[in-house]
């Protein structure tokens, strides 16, 4: 009787963990994207209990996503929405009580006396206890970066002033209705806030434009990334790091003039500062276009700052996410390796020592500490799930405390693996590749897109991801996509990254058609079924494959150079062009000439579809208007141009994914065979 018992438990229990399982047998449709959530940042609570965030959800009426915060808890995770407006929100901060939560909107509601806010960014408190969230700021032109003191009481916030400089003010300031090539510049103002009397005092005119604010925990020091102007161009050679004594107001600039000489390019981004606990070290990273990222630390030693390059495993590129893990001299940060992307300490001291802490088949966006440095929530997505935070334990154990998008458990997944072919060289070079979810390799070769990441100075990485560049609904329509990490990505040691500088428009192609010809080798691809797409530099690196060879069928070119001289003219971060042409247009005019698919255009026979933003500043319109000239007025290739109005380098609103989105599909379905539509031109009569 006790065994029969036994029996019907085990039973019983089988039954509920086999109802649990979610039963896959949604078939991903172009609306799916759209379902999907976004975790665009988090900070964990003080405390460690509580940790804010932000998701971002597709708005068909408004056009775009809107961003909301919501709190739960590191414990249970019962997530809960804190924010019903609909404006966007950024920079989530805490109180040291862990009551309350600072953040930056533009409302555009009307305030307690009817009168609207201004639609400036202003900075806003809400309790976590829910309530309305009340201004902080209500300054006519809004806040730029602000930062809550490490004991609440302060808050220090950054304005905009024009200055007109010499020469020719006079004019300048006379005709203020032109837009001047330099000059006319909008300076910033550092300011603190006392909370506890609500007055405020300015701290610094810097003559400068502040890219980044950060305040030391015992509010000594306030450090900033500065660039003489508000461009792009400006921060990829001419930022530096200023830091103001609070109480005498003095700077003193602690990259030092030529601290960039060690480094393989002038043209490098700082990114974000962090202070330790004590404000005597502050870390940063400085990114590089074809070249590795390096770590900065700024020490004092008797009040005097010394600047410092860590060493760094070649293994690991440092993707980001720097911080310093509670009182301690250990630093935290993003590092890429082989498509993953993991949580590492790092141990600054005479010796620099990097531990992996998170382990696995894991992509990490971002996460957040609590003060003691003991909580620690990252968002994480792996091949089979999307990105939700996890608690993150001292050994790499992760739970998770979010379920954003609970409706892909019923979504049908591409079935995704890591392959690996001999390159250019014979180097060996890694893809992802998708496959349908029902697919086995008895069903034959199928019809294959290479999809192409951007960058170059970045990698496809290994987890699910649905997104209008080609990954996930292409899988679920009968494709095989390849996504190779070809030379130049990060993430496969500073050789081969470093190996694509000079050598644009060559070895990654090749890598990339070696890729293609490993899959039609191994009966995953069909060889007469091959399409391509890519956005930005896999854009360009279309515009490239479709001069070199005719086996492609159909392509989609999104945001992608045609010419590098135009290119290097009218960008907004030309040292991306200087650093892999390897000097300026009448220094290398070969190398300008060779990285330009321009001159093969010729060549091409392929159906190209282009899309680009109408005021893209990276990848300007005029690359794509004469990749659509050349191709459908001049050779008579079948070419669609698209132009987003008023898009910038990536597509923001719903109408604009979607018909990119539902382009492309109609676009390879009817080159490749899959469904051609009759809406599409008309197979040519033998």
């Amino acid at each position: 009787m006790k065994r029969l018992s036994l029996v019907l438990v085990l039973v019983a229990l089988a039954a509920t963990l086999t109802a649990a399982a979610p039963v896959r047998d949604h078939d991903l449709t172009p609306e799916d994207y759209f379902s999907q959530v976004w975790l665009s940042g988090s900070a964990v609570s003080p405390d460690g209990k509580h940790v804010a965030y932000t998701e971002r959800r597709w708005d068909k009426v408004a056009d775009k996503r809107l961003s909301e915060i919501w709190l739960t808890d590191t414990s249970r995770g019962d997530a809960q929405r804190v924010t019903f407006d609909g404006g966007s929100k950024w920079g989530v901060q805490w109180s040291p009580d862990s009551k309350w939560i600072y953040f930056a909107s533009v409302r555009k509601r009307p305030d307690a006396k009817g009168a609207p806010y201004n639609g400036k960014a202003q900075v806003w408190r809400m309790g976590v206890t829910g309530g309305e969230p009340v201004p902080v700021t209500r300054l006519e032109d809004g806040v730029g970066h602000f930062v809550v003191s490490h004991d609440g009481d302060a808050l220090y916030y950054t304005t905009k002033k024009e200055a007109v400089l010499a020469p020719w003010k006079g004019l300048k300031s006379a005709h203020s209705g032109v837009e001047y090539g330099h000059g006319v510049h909008d300076f910033t103002q550092l300011w603190a806030l006392d909370m506890r009397t609500w007055r405020s005092r300015q701290l610094a005119d810097t003559g400068r434009v502040v890219a980044h604010i950060a305040v030391s925990p015992d509010e000594r020091r306030v450090a900033a990334i500065t660039k003489p102007d508000a461009t792009l161009l400006t921060g990829e050679g001419w930022s530096r790091v200023d830091v103001w004594d609070v109480a005498s107001g003095d700077m003193t600039t602690v990259t030092p003039k030529g601290w960039r000489k060690g480094h393989p390019s002038p043209y490098g981004w700082l990114n974000p500062l962090t202070w330790s606990r004590d404000g005597d070290a502050l870390a940063t990273t400085v990114d590089f276009d074809g070249y590795p990222s390096e770590v900065l630390v700024v020490e004092w030693h008797q009040g005097q700052p010394a600047l410092r390059q860590l060493e760094r495993p070649d293994s690991v590129h440092v993707w980001g996410g720097l911080s310093w893990r509670g009182k301690s001299r250990d630093l935290m940060l993003i590092g890429e390796s082989k498509a993953r992307r993991h949580i590492y300490t790092v141990k600054v001291g005479k010796k620099v020592a990097y531990k992996q802490l998170t382990r696995g088949d894991v992509v990490v966006d971002h996460y957040s500490l609590d003060r003691s440095g003991k909580t620690l929530v990252a968002s994480i997505s792996t091949p089979t799930e999307g990105a939700d935070l996890q608690v993150v334990s001292a050994s790499g154990a992760l739970k998770q405390i979010t379920e954003v998008n609970p409706q892909m458990s019923s979504w049908k997944l591409p079935q995704l693996s890591i392959v690996s072919w001999k390159g250019a060289d014979g180097v060996p070079v890694e893809g992802i590749l998708e496959l349908p979810p029902s697919y086995r390799p008895s069903d034959g070769p199928l019809p294959m897109i290479v999809q192409i990441h951007g960058g170059p100075t970045s990698a496809t990485t290994y987890r699910f991801q649905y997104w209008i560049y080609g990954r996930g609904i292409f899988a679920a329509k009968g494709y095989a996509v390849l996504s190779p990490n070809y030379r130049g990505s990060t993430g496969y040691g500073d050789t081969f990254m470093t190996q694509l500088v000079g050598r644009e428009n060559d070895v990654e192609v090749k890598d990339i058609l070696a890729g293609v010809d490993a899959m039609v080798a191994r009966g995953i691809a069909d060889p007469k079924r091959l399409g391509v797409t890519g956005w930005s530099n896999g854009g360009y690196l279309t515009n490239c494959l479709i001069t070199k060879t005719t086996r492609f069928k159909a392509a989609s070119s999104g945001a992608g150079v045609i010419h590098q001289v135009m290119q290097w003219a009218i960008e907004d971060t030309p040292g991306h062009v200087i650093n892999y042409m390897e000097g300026l247009p009448w220094d290398k005019p070969k190398a300008y000439r060779h990285g330009s698919p321009l001159w093969d255009l010729s060549k091409v026979t392929t159906p190209t579809v282009i899309h680009m933003g109408e005021n893209d500043p990276r990848v300007p319109l005029a690359h794509a208007q004469t990749l659509y000239r050349g191709l459908h007025v001049y050779l008579g290739v079948d070419a669609e141009l698209l132009v987003y109005p008023g898009a910038g380098h990536g597509l923001t609103t719903y109408k604009h994914r979607n018909a990119k989105l539902l382009w492309d599909i109609a676009w390879f379905d009817h080159y490749l065979g899959v469904s051609p539509s009759e809406d599409g031109p008309k197979p040519a009569k033998d």
